[in-house]
């Protein structure tokens, strides 16, 4: 099988994090809840892998909270800072794990830059969507639908100046671009653990630049004697037992994502998919949705006339070339493309992925699209 379903859980994972998640769930317990050995390693693989994130994100290891997924991240995130009737602008790229949470709390959703793979436009829009009564902005780093990468830098010296708390989603490029909670300023960056960062999956992170508050409460091993939530990083996002096997193996997939070097991983990734939309270009009724090599990461979005997307993804999978296709969980993202009725293919490449899978892809694209 080919896989280019990177950008819903990269697979193969490196070989020291299968090695983790074994070693951990035999050998580890619960950490910060004893002192027995155990419970001793346990607390240590967690430290570690808070110590690595934080080298990898210009942060603190007492501001990396962990998470189950980045939807859990944005869901503590967004409910730390808004309100219901909140104004809060986002962008028109954003993940379902936005726009859900922001319209149950009842906030006036604001969207700002609508143009596919036009850094420009998206800033110029998230400059004129905020008003003073803006109380927070949410920034995609990387569309999951189309690879898009959005001018995050700018949009969030855009906050900074306007005293606009700032939250990032950075659930496609972690571990492929430079992301630092320290530089970006934000109040939060939520991140899965699964993707980029080759961790398992039901993993996660939030770096947090301000005190979230609970999600949820429950035991941390800290402050037992209070009734309410620790009010301390990285206690206070953290009520329950911690998944520590899928933490050991986090901290193994970030140290390969350091080991080989952010530039070095978007290289590859970038002339993956520069390769594949290439080879696709001149196929007959494919509409290939490319952008710049500057605005767009290892994710490409691809629709067939005449076919459907989600019937094209089942013999593409029949043929041996794993995607996904439909909306992504992202209609935002597929109503600023005009693709919200009819969906799209979604072929997204790992550091894993070779040439010549790409040119394997692109000759079933090929003969499956060629009359």
């Amino acid at each position: 099988m080919i896989y280019f379903d990177n950008a819903a859980t990269t697979m193969p994972k490196p070989e020291a994090v299968y090695q983790a998640v074994d070693r951990t769930i035999r050998t580890c317990a619960s950490l910060g809840r004893s002192g027995h050995p155990a419970a001793q390693r346990a607390s240590a693989v967690a430290y570690a892998c808070r110590e690595a994130a934080g080298r990898l994100f210009s942060a603190e290891p007492e501001q990396v909270a962990f998470t189950t997924s980045a939807t859990h991240g944005l869901n503590i995130a967004i409910k730390t800072l808004v309100k219901p009737g909140d104004r809060v602008v986002i962008s028109g790229f954003e993940h379902n794990a936005v726009l859900r949470p922001l319209y149950a709390l009842g906030a006036e959703i604001v969207i700002a830059g609508r143009k596919l793979f036009d850094p420009a436009d998206t800033l110029a829009a998230f400059a004129a969507a905020m008003t003073p009564e803006t109380k927070a902005v949410v920034c995609t780093h990387v569309s999951n639908v189309f690879g898009y990468i959005l001018p995050v830098a700018d949009v969030a010296k855009l906050c900074r100046d306007r005293g606009v708390p700032l939250i990032v989603d950075a659930a496609q490029s972690a571990g492929v671009l430079a992301v630092s909670l320290q530089d970006l300023g934000a109040a939060f960056i939520a991140m899965p653990g699964h993707k980029g960062l080759y961790g398992p999956q039901g993993t996660g992170l939030l770096l947090c630049g301000q005190m979230p508050k609970p999600l949820m409460e429950g035991g941390t091993g800290s402050q037992s004697e209070l009734w309410s939530m620790p009010t301390f990083l990285p206690d206070a996002a953290e009520a329950g037992t911690h998944n520590v096997p899928g933490i050991a193996g986090l901290l193994e997939g970030i140290r390969y994502v350091e080991g080989r070097g952010l530039r070095s991983i978007a290289r590859r990734e970038s002339g993956l998919i520069r390769r594949l939309a290439a080879r696709l270009k001149d196929v007959p009724g494919l509409q290939v949705f490319e952008g710049p090599e500057a605005v767009q990461s290892g994710v490409l979005s691809i629709t067939a006339a005449g076919r459907d997307c989600e019937t094209m993804a089942q013999s593409l999978g029949a043929a041996g070339l794993a995607v996904r296709a439909g909306l992504h969980c992202a209609p935002v993202a597929h109503e600023s493309a005009g693709t919200l009725h009819s969906g799209t293919v979604r072929l997204s490449v790992s550091d894993f992925n070779t040439p010549e899978e790409v040119d394997a892809a692109a000759d079933i694209l090929r003969r499956m699209n060629t009359p």
